[in-house]
């Protein structure tokens, strides 16, 4: 069993972020959201995977994830030349997963569920194609399933108009080699690409094995600002342990569960937990609030924020109302003058500078 992550594309619905950088590699509780991939095709016991590339971001993956030692993998880098479509990523990484099975992951998916049931599933079942499905509200948004009682899927279309069930596909795929000649089959879509969709319904329609499995956890998409957000709220609230490895002097409260990284400094700061502070960062006369984080060598200094992302090497100065549902990218500068509002939401992109006067 071999493992495809793709992690291309670009990322327009998080721009100014995904100008300078790849959207899978923006944090979530101070990790990159490709990693939790990586991570659950790992513990699946998966450690052959190919990570599939842009000419543009290609290279910043290939430096900040290696080339799997971290995480226990072998990492092949696969370059995709142009965006189009998933079925294409499956043919550019022809090469690479020759005739194995393989697990296809798409690398901006934040997904609560143990891999390894769904590739217990596929295995016993001698499957062509394992779907991972999660019901929703707006499934013209997505690629949307229509499974039979028994788990067999009748049909996929992507984003429809009117949508045959409220089954989305997540994001996750579990394939045979068959695939390799149902994307040789199948034709570029209206959008101009070749659509995974239309190649599961070519297995479907040759009366392969082809069945669905119903995610039991949460599914996040992290294409939006708000989205990110929430899934930094949830990763925070399920996975984060308590650890101070900086120094917080004797003014400052460290309040619930609260990460403090190495060489890390907090003067008179309030800080309610779940938080989590990167390493070589300094704060003083802060409030920190809860589900913020706050990445590697970022100062903050007489700021307050909470339900916020600040990426690494940003610097927020002189902001004492609330910062709220913000993201704010690397290396960007942020302060204000004494004429202040009461609330402030941004979306800043790295190695921005911004005054509010």
């Amino acid at each position: 069993m071999k493992a495809i992550i793709l992690s291309g594309g670009k990322g327009t619905r998080l721009r100014p972020l995904t100008y300078t950088g790849a959207k899978q590699l923006v944090p979530v509780a101070n990790k990159p959201i490709l990693w939790y991939g990586i991570e659950a095709i790992v513990a699946a016991g998966v450690t052959d995977i190919g990570i599939i590339i842009s000419p543009e971001t290609g290279e910043e993956v290939k430096t900040k994830t290696g080339n799997g030692d971290r995480f226990g993998a072998k990492i092949t880098y696969i370059l995709q030349d142009k965006p189009a479509g998933l079925a294409h990523a499956v043919k550019v990484a022809q090469p690479f997963l020759g005739d194995s099975p393989f697990v296809m992951y798409l690398g901006d998916n934040l997904v609560q569920s143990e891999l390894d049931l769904f590739l217990e599933s596929f295995r016993a079942k001698n499957l062509d194609a394992l779907t991972l499905l999660c019901p929703v509200a707006n499934p013209s948004a997505f690629g949307v399933a229509k499974v039979d009682e028994e788990g067999r899927v009748l049909q996929l279309v992507e984003k429809p108009k009117d949508p045959p069930s409220n089954l989305a596909l997540v994001g996750i795929y579990l394939f045979s080699n068959v695939i390799h000649h149902a994307i040789s089959c199948i034709q570029p879509s209206p959008r101009g690409e070749l659509e995974i969709t239309d190649a599961i319904q070519y297995l479907i329609d040759q009366q392969k094995k082809v069945e669905a499995y119903q995610l039991k956890g949460w599914w996040l998409d992290t294409g939006k600002k708000d989205d990110l957000l929430e899934a930094n709220r949830i990763i925070l609230d399920t996975c984060l342990n308590s650890a101070m490895l900086g120094e917080v002097d004797e003014k400052s409260q460290v309040i619930g569960r609260v990460q403090i990284g190495p060489r890390s400094k907090v003067v008179n700061c309030t800080i309610r937990g779940p938080v989590t502070i990167g390493s070589d960062c300094y704060l003083e006369n802060c409030f920190v609030g809860p589900y913020s984080s706050v990445a590697d060598q970022v100062t903050l200094i007489d700021a307050d924020l909470e339900h916020s992302v600040i990426l690494q090497g940003a610097k927020v100065v002189g902001i004492q109302q609330r910062i709220v549902d913000s993201v704010i990218g690397q290396r960007a500068h942020l302060k204000v003058a004494p004429q202040r509002p009461k609330a402030l939401r941004f979306l800043i992109g790295d190695d921005c500078q911004i005054e509010l006067a």
